[in-house]
C-alpha cells in the first residue's frame, strides 16, 4: 500500500506582507479575518476544500508564481471577471474559450479563477 495519499492538502503563496496578504485574500474570497497569524509569517485562510497558506517567510520576487499553481473554481466565469475587475484587482488576460482567466495578487503572484 503506497503511504502517500492522492490529495492535495495545502497551496503555499510566498506574499510580501502577511497582515497586507490576509487581509486581501480574505476581502477578495468574502472571508472572515478571524484566523491568527501562525509562527509571525503564516496565515491559513479557510477555504472549502484544499487549504491556502499565505507564507511570507518563503517570499522573495524570484520565488513568486509565474504561472498558476491552481486555480479558484466559479460557476459564473463571467460574474467572477466582473467581480474582479469591480474589486480593481490586476486582471492579466481577459476571459479565455470562455473557461478561465488570470490575475496577480498584490504580490505578483499569477493566480487562475476557472469555470468549474
Amino acid at each position: 500500500m503506497n503511504p502517500i495519499l492522492n490529495e492535495v492538502g495545502t497551496v503555499f503563496i510566498p506574499v510580501s506582507n502577511i497582515e497586507q496578504a490576509r487581509d486581501w485574500y480574505c476581502e477578495l474570497l468574502n472571508l472572515p479575518v478571524d484566523g491568527e497569524i501562525l509562527f509571525g509569517h503564516l496565515y491559513v485562510l479557510p477555504m472549502n476544500g484544499t487549504s491556502i497558506v499565505l507564507d511570507s517567510k518563503i517570499y522573495s520576487p524570484d520565488h513568486i508564481f509565474r504561472a498558476p499553481a491552481f486555480h479558484f473554481n466559479t460557476n459564473d466565469i463571467g460574474q467572477a471577471f466582473e467581480y474582479m475587475r469591480a474589486k480593481q484587482v490586476n486582471l492579466v488576460t481577459g476571459i479565455e474559450h470562455n473557461h478561465w482567466f488570470n490575475f496577480k495578487d498584490p504580490d505578483g503572484n499569477l493566480l487562475m479563477v476557472c469555470k468549474c
